[in-house]
């Protein structure tokens, strides 16, 4: 049986009854099939978000809350069947796609907490006959868009979010990552959501959205894609004034200082930039190391970055899973190819792992490259993939100036122990996360999202509730 789409409080199979097959990275065997809707679907979900809003919006805090929670702790009742999905549809080692799914329910608990706080407030007048209030109110249909890097986790942030504002929310994860998002919709079902209020739909991207975007009840877009989609749907989004939050594309700089302690920092390191085989825009992808200790450093990334295995995520001794489809391992290929053509050098990896167990899926080493030019296209663009290069700087001043040459700007990593260094750096830097000494810096408590053009508002934090509402000021004369 596929998994099916789910609105109005049921599970339906689309209404053409097309599936799609979800392919395992690692293997190429198919796991499962999934319903794949069309306009149609899209239209009768959005139809039913917009006849249970008035319902939701009208609840208490505490009644959405309670839902949250419930739902948070379905999911943690079934966080390894749920890992095990999402691993054999992304590919990630399976310790990832538990840390992932547990994530999710954090976010649900945080924001079933967070809703209960959504203060207005009284405003003095100077008129003694008028008073002025100011309250905040939800936002309306939510049409959610995640991608398949991190599928639930970009999804339940925007979910728990948007529904303990009060909003109702329409989702769309990715066609090719489907199944684990699907699962958490279960244990929402199973927390007793009212019908209407969350939907769930697959489907062909442009079409889907397409719809979410021209239907008459949508007020937000929350989004999370590459720079150019975002740019796209942002300028379909202004035929109606549809409000739209973007989580956008990244090109990470990582700023190692000599003072630190090289085994340390080399960890710390490794660690961000091959989480998910490198296929996260938080990623770091300009690795910038003081000259003083670039050579020591190099040696020892090198010797750690040759020890990583590589392989099946549903294999515990797994630290690098597959990249997610052979046009990943193409990208690669070529920013690798454009790099050693204009001069740059690997160290280590640098070509697809074959033989072994790697025939059927769509492996590519970890890999490390260095003498990198300002020319060559992982400089400038983004690399979701396994690619670590290493640049040498000599000063502070330096540094910054390359560090923000980018017209992204969504997270960067400092490693240094002077704290007036780590400072003036931090301050310097055009981005909207700065990871000091920590180079996994997402948790639900705290605002995650970009500068320039790497996307508009913030998931997480009290920010991230803030996306969802909206603010009416109250005049009341004759008092």
């Amino acid at each position: 049986m596929p998994y099916k789409l789910y609105f109005g409080g049921e599970w339906h199979d689309a209404e053409n009854e097309k599936t799609i097959d979800i392919i395992n990275p690692a293997t190429g065997e198919i796991v499962a099939a999934a319903s794949y809707g069309a306009a149609v679907d899209a239209k009768k979900a959005l139809d039913c978000a917009e006849m249970a809003f008035p319902n939701w919006k009208a609840q208490t805090a505490y009644y959405r809350g309670n839902l949250l929670a419930r739902a948070a702790e379905n999911i943690r009742e079934r966080e390894n069947e749920i890992a095990r999905v999402l691993t054999e549809e992304n590919g990630k080692p399976i310790s990832e796609s538990i840390t992932e799914t547990r994530g999710c329910a954090a976010w649900f608990n945080w924001f079933a907490e967070e809703g209960k706080r959504v203060y207005g407030r009284m405003i003095p007048s100077h008129y003694d006959h008028k008073r002025h209030w100011v309250i905040r109110q939800p936002i309306g249909v939510v049409a959610a868009v995640a991608p398949w890097n991190f599928p639930i986790a970009l999804m339940c942030r925007k979910l728990a979010a948007a529904l303990a504002a009060g909003c109702v929310v329409v989702s769309r994860p990715s066609s090719r990552t489907p199944l684990s998002t699907a699962l958490i919709f279960e244990c929402m079902h199973d927390a007793g959501f009212p019908p209407g209020s969350i939907g769930f739909i697959v489907g062909a991207a442009s079409e889907l959205t397409d719809v979410m975007l021209d239907h008459r009840s949508v007020s937000k877009i929350a989004f999370t894609g590459s720079t150019e989609v975002g740019k796209e749907l942002m300028a379909k989004a202004g035929n109606r004034i549809t409000k739209v939050s973007l989580e956008l594309g990244g090109h990470a700089p990582l700023i190692v200082f000599p003072d630190v302690d090289l085994e340390d920092a080399v960890e710390k390191t490794v660690t961000g930039k091959f989480r998910n085989a490198g296929q996260s825009c938080i990623a770091p992808t300009r690795i910038y190391i003081h000259e003083e200790v670039f050579d020591e450093f190099a040696e020892r990334a090198v010797a750690r970055t040759a020890k990583i295995v590589v392989g099946n995520g549903l294999d515990a001794k797994v630290e690098m899973g597959p990249l997610f489809n052979e046009g990943q391992l193409e990208s690669i290929e070529t920013f690798i190819a454009d790099a050693v053509a204009k001069g740059a050098e690997v160290l280590v990896g640098g070509k697809r792992l074959v033989g072994n167990g790697y025939e059927k899926g769509f492996f590519f080493a970890p890999t490390i490259i260095k003498n990198i030019k300002g020319t060559m296209r992982l400089s400038c663009e983004e690399i979701f993939g396994p690619i670590m290069p290493l640049i040498p700087f000599s000063t502070e001043e330096e540094v910054i100036r390359e560090a923000n040459a980018t017209e992204f700007g969504l997270a960067s990593y400092v490693l240094v122990k002077d704290i007036s260094i780590a400072i003036r750096v931090l301050e310097a830097l055009d981005y909207g996360i700065v990871g000091l000494n920590d180079t996994v810096p997402t948790v639900p408590q705290a605002p995650f999202g970009g500068w320039k053009e790497s996307g508009i508002g913030r998931e997480g934090g009290m920010e991230g509730i803030d996306a969802y509402l909206e603010t009416k000021y109250v005049s009341i004369g004759n008092i």
